[in-house]
């Protein structure tokens, strides 16, 4: 198998811990180089966030257990990137408006 060098997960998660403590432990997983989480959406006890890791080897096993301990659920994997080098979309005619 491939190693992973970019994830994308819709995850949903308690106000509390904050996505601060959140990606800052992410972080310390060993393979993984960056970490971005956005918030799009915040209920009365919960918020939806997107997490986007960028690695060199992401270890997925431990992204999730440590996800879990936060109290967040993944409801989905949205984006995978595997080999060498982080390859981009490529824009094709039917993502023009």
């Amino acid at each position: 198998m491939g190693r992973i060098r970019r994830i994308v997960l819709d995850v949903l998660k308690p106000h509390e811990p904050t996505i601060e403590e959140l990606a800052s432990k992410l972080s310390d997983i060993a393979g993984t180089e960056g970490v971005d989480i956005v918030v799009y959406s915040i209920e009365k006890d919960v918020e939806s966030i997107k997490i986007t890791i960028e690695g060199s080897d992401i270890n997925l096993p431990k992204i999730r257990h440590l996800i879990e301990d936060f109290g967040a659920n993944i409801h989905s994997i949205d984006k995978v990137t595997c080999g060498a080098k982080i390859v981009e979309e490529a824009e094709t005619p039917q993502d023009v408006d």
